[in-house]
């Protein structure tokens, strides 16, 4: 029954995911980025080098707690928990395997228009934000839609958005994350994806259950370490392989403009497929437009929106221009360079995107090595996504149902993490992607309507 359900949804649902990363989502992510980048004058070069000084000038992995919310330094490393994830690692891979190297530079593109997107969005979470009778500090795109739109028409675009974002990050989202986990270690370790689940259930639970500070505790040290850690495992792969660097640099901007040199047909069709491919897996690598990080930064204490909306920047720095670039240029040097198993540009049988950066690493480390790099890495980058995904689907859970639904939804969403090591199901999958994209359209229709609120808080 249920084999006859997924095969009569699974090519609605690729179909209405194809239409709509390949027109609707690039056009959105592109529209809003320049839009505010104009309007904005550039604020992601004016205002690039405070808010590194905000970041790093704070940096502490044992912050101050806080009655409500969180510092602004928590709130960075938990809206990057939620944005480096999977996506860094296996969405960069499928980005790269199928519209071959030059869709990272798609991905850049996207990514410097998103670190003005995301401004907008942190501004926005911060100057709608409220705080309850218990002086607990609710905020996301569904405040500032509603702001942007009085009535019905805009409790259905919130209540739309708060629905889509519950199912796509909150349930499939971290179903998908644990599948990841868990297939990982037993390639890696050999350790049954089971066993795997129940230690990730059990840890999951003991943070979901601390609230939001716990969650902050945790974010805070999890994330400079992780980063820390891939960026190390990252330079001493390209150290080895440093007579191909130039040539891998060069190989991500050619293809960029000659993409049928290496992905095959006609230019139009090839140049769409790069393209296409970069903005999709570079919205689901920094999330800028999508909405979901806009929940961490409205939790942030700062003097004025204007701070956390340059510190939100650098978390689009870091996902993409840092920890992404550095894994495409360890995939693109150690196997699409001469001598490389992708050299020709022909894909053999056995190698796919979940797989790609494993092998990778294992070219350089030795086959062991690197599928136990990277499955570690996987498991940070995975877990703190998870932690970050379950906030943002609970933000909106109380928004629509109230504060007694947050036990329900955590419950609903501890079976789903479990029930990803199990098995991997391609429509869940799909409906994760799907999900993802319908939640940027009525975020992206809010940030449009609100842009006088973001450019009074840049002149500020």
């Amino acid at each position: 029954m249920l084999a006859q359900i997924e095969s009569v949804l699974l090519p609605i649902v690729q179909t209405i995911n194809a239409y709509l990363s390949d027109y609707v989502l690039v056009a959105l992510l592109i529209a809003v980025g320049l839009w505010y980048t104009i309007k904005t004058r550039f604020v992601q070069v004016r205002c690039f080098g405070e808010g590194m000084g905000k970041v790093f000038g704070n940096l502490s992995l044992n912050g101050d707690k806080h009655k409500s919310g969180m510092s602004s330094f928590q709130a960075l490393a938990t809206a990057i928990a939620a944005q480096v994830g999977t996506g860094n690692i296996v969405g960069a891979s499928g980005a790269i395997l199928t519209g071959g190297p030059g869709a990272i530079f798609w991905m850049w593109i996207i990514a410097f228009f998103g670190m003005a997107t995301i401004y907008a969005e942190a501004v926005l979470a911060q100057e709608t934000r409220i705080k309850d009778k218990d002086g607990s500090i609710q905020g996301g795109p569904v405040y500032y839609i509603t702001r942007a739109f009085q009535g019905s028409f805009g409790k259905f675009l919130a209540g739309f958005f708060a629905v889509a974002i519950i199912l796509a990050l909150g349930f499939f989202g971290c179903m998908v994350q644990s599948n990841s986990i868990g297939s990982t270690f037993e390639t890696a370790f050999g350790v049954p994806s089971w066993i795997v689940g129940v230690v990730l259930v059990a840890i999951c639970g003991v943070i979901f259950l601390g609230g939001v500070q716990r969650l902050a505790a945790v974010t805070e040290k999890v994330v400079p370490i992780m980063a820390a850690l891939f960026v190390l495992g990252g330079l001493v792969l390209l150290v080895m392989r440093i007579q191909y660097l130039p040539a891998t640099i060069g190989m991500i901007f050619k293809y960029a403009f000659q993409p049928q040199a290496i992905i095959g047909g006609g230019f139009g069709a090839a140049l769409k497929i790069a393209l296409s491919q970069g903005a999709k897996r570079g919205l689901f690598s920094n999330e800028a437009g999508m909405g979901s990080t806009p929940h961490a930064h409205a939790l942030a204490n700062v003097a004025c929106p204007h701070d956390q909306g340059v510190v939100a920047m650098i978390g689009v720095f870091i996902d993409t221009f840092v920890v992404l670039t550095l894994n495409a240029l360890v995939i693109i040097s150690t196997l699409y360079t001469e001598g490389g198993i992708l050299y020709t540009g022909v894909i053999p049988e056995g190698i796919g995107k979940a797989n790609l950066a494993q092998t990778a690493f294992g070219v350089a480390f030795g086959e062991s090595a690197g599928a136990m790099f990277v499955a570690v890495c996987l498991f940070f980058f995975a877990f703190s996504t998870i932690l970050g995904w379950n906030l943002f689907g609970k933000i909106n859970m109380v928004y629509l149902f109230g504060k007694k639904s947050s036990v329900v939804y955590t419950v609903i969403a501890l079976v789903f993490i479990f029930l990803g090591t199990l098995a991997s199901n391609d429509l869940v999958w799909d409906l994760s992607d799907m999900f993802n994209q319908l939640m940027v359209i009525p975020n992206a229709i809010a940030l449009f309507a609100l842009t006088g609120l973001v450019v009074k808080d840049v002149k500020k």
